[in-house]
Formats: structure tokens, sequence, C-alpha cells
């Protein structure tokens, strides 16, 4: 899977997890959609993960092998998401929240992040960017968690559970300006690389034996 339709991936996965709908798609990216979307049902899922797979995965594929592997853990059960990822090794929790985290974001920005069900792990964010090497987008996380946390009121005031109430959420919403900042960081550090460098170099802690 390259990196393109992989990005495609993380767009949908906030869709998929929560109750927002895209923004509005060109014609061209909901061809991609359908198109990624078939690639998904279609890919093979790992529910035993082995160094050998790793080893033998390129790096455009690995995130993704680790990822499914990850979710099948908890069967799509997200009311068991929060202790099943609580009991996982340190690596396995950054490579799955970090996955949330560009899906939401990608998608909508921090304010579906926080709004969606992944929005439970915000406070696990920081350090599992910064144990990946991904320094600037934790202190990037870090800020949007303070704004969040000292905004809370005002920013979740519309989070009535419609999908009108979201859209009017954003209306002068604080978390507004991380999202640009985020997508420039994109180009400046390497996220996906730095992952597939964590796992290749942290193998055993990805693989279930």
């Amino acid at each position: 899977m390259n990196r393109e339709i992989r990005k495609i991936y993380r767009r949908i996965v906030g869709v998929f997890r929560g109750h927002s709908s895209p923004p509005g798609l060109s014609e061209e990216i909901k061809e991609q959609l359908a198109e990624s979307i078939q690639a998904f049902k279609n890919r093979t899922i790992h529910r035993t993960l082995t160094e050998l797979t790793i080893n033998t995965t390129s790096d455009d594929d690995l995130i993704q092998i680790v990822f499914d592997n990850l979710s099948e853990k908890f069967g799509g059960n997200y009311e068991k998401e929060f202790e099943t990822v609580a009991s996982w090794n340190r690596s396995r929790q950054a490579i799955y929240l970090i996955w949330l985290l560009e899906a939401e974001v990608n998608n909508g920005g921090f304010n579906q992040f926080y709004f969606n069900s992944s929005g439970k792990f915000y406070p696990l964010l920081p350090s599992a960017l910064r144990l990946v090497g991904a320094t600037k987008f934790a202190d990037l996380t870090e800020k949007a968690n303070n704004t969040y946390e000292k905004e809370y009121e005002n920013i979740t005031s519309h989070y009535d559970g419609t999908l009108e109430g979201f859209s009017k959420s954003y209306e002068d919403n604080p978390l507004n300006e991380y999202d640009k900042t985020f997508y420039a960081l994109c180009q400046v550090e390497n996220l996906p690389q730095l992952q597939v460098d964590y796992i290749r170099e942290n193998i055993s802690d990805f693989a279930d034996k």
C-alpha cells in the first residue's frame, strides 16, 4: 500500500470510528476513497504478527499491518478499547494512538479528534509521539491538549451528539489554529517514517511470537 492510499485511510478511519462525516470532497477524492475502501476490505490482516512478517513487509505497508494487528486485539468492540490499549506495552500504544490522531486530524482537525471516541486517549498522545521521535508533533499535541482542557466548556458547548452541533463547534474554536500547524509539520517531521523506523528498531515489542 503506498503512502497516498495510507493517507486516505487515515482520513476515513475518523469517520468510521465517530459521529462526524467528511467535509466536501472532490470527485477525484471520492473515487480514491472508493478504491481505498475496496483495497481495505481485501487486505490481509495478521491476527498473529511475527517478526518474520514484520521483517518482510515493506515500509509502505508496515504501519498498516501493525495497526490492523492491534485493532484485532479487541475485535472491533470499542467498549473494551481503552482497557485493551492500556494493557499494551508503550510501543504498541504509540503506533495505535498516533494512527488515531492522524486519522482524526487529517479528516476534521483536532476538534474532531477530541469529539470522537479517540479523544479519550488525548493525555497519552504527547508521550507516544516522543517515544517514536516525533518531538515537534508531541509539543504541538501537548499545546492542543492544554487548550482543550483550558477551553473545555467553550469548545464542547455545542457537543450535543448531532452533526449540526458538531459543525457549529468549529466556529471560533481555538483548536483550529493547531490544525494548520499540524499540516505544516507534516512537511518538516516525517511522522510515518519515524514510526516505521521505530517499529523496525523494536520488532519484539510488536511481534506476538
